[in-house]
């Protein structure tokens, strides 16, 4: 058994988008429609569907720990090199930006980056997120909770665990989380980003929300 098979399931496992799966299951609004147009809690959250958001939010955390887990099991008992669990790592990180079930239109990845980090170390899942509250409950911006987040998630990664592929890969994913909150930089620089829990939904989907343009007036 290669060590690619278990890469691409992880990165098969992170392509299933909770945020689309539990919308049509509670028969909400495409997430990529909305606001930020971003397949995530968040985004869901400002439906109002609170249960709906939850179960996204788990949905995504648990996919990101469970491909590594599932990984971490797999390396001892197929004689596969160590390496193997950081590329699932990626792997299914790269899977929720951009899932192939999905035309590789994923979200921006916070909630499975912290269910990978509570699956390499629980120590650096729970100082990760422990930033993320911290930051969140003081400034209320998901967004900016989720890039200081990213930041120091290396170098808890690079005090807590003695393994550089591992780095490297933790490195890249906070690249990345980075990288695909380019858009939510530039609203916090123009103090434009929405709050945790407002509910905002018309922007991606604004071309959706007025079909009957024509309705009488009072």
């Amino acid at each position: 058994m290669g060590n690619v098979v278990p890469v691409i399931v992880a990165y098969l496992i992170g392509s299933i988008a909770f945020a689309v799966l539990v919308s049509k299951a509670f028969r909400l609004p495409d997430p990529h429609t909305y606001d930020s147009g971003n397949p995530g809690a968040t985004n869901v959250l400002r439906t109002g569907h609170r249960m709906a958001a939850v179960l996204t939010l788990l949905g995504d955390a648990l996919k990101g720990f469970v491909a590594v887990m599932a990984t971490a099991l797999l390396v001892p008992r197929y004689d596969l090199p160590q390496e193997t669990v950081a590329l699932a790592a990626l792997a299914v990180f790269l899977g929720h930006l951009y899932p192939v079930f999905f035309r590789f239109k994923g979200g921006k990845g916070v909630a499975t980056a912290a269910g990978i980090l509570f699956a390499i170390h629980p120590w650096l899942g729970l100082l990760t997120l422990a930033t993320w509250v911290v930051i969140a409950l003081f400034f209320r911006y998901s967004s900016l909770a989720a890039l200081i987040a990213a930041i120091f998630a290396p170098f808890f990664t690079f005090f807590l665990i003695k393994s550089s592929a591992m780095l490297v890969a933790v490195s890249a994913i906070s690249l990345l989380l980075i990288w695909r909150h380019r858009a939510n930089i530039r609203k916090l620089l123009a103090g434009e980003e929405s709050r945790i829990g407002e509910k905002k939904m018309p922007a991606a989907g604004a071309a959706h929300s007025e079909p009957h343009s024509g309705r009488k007036s009072a």
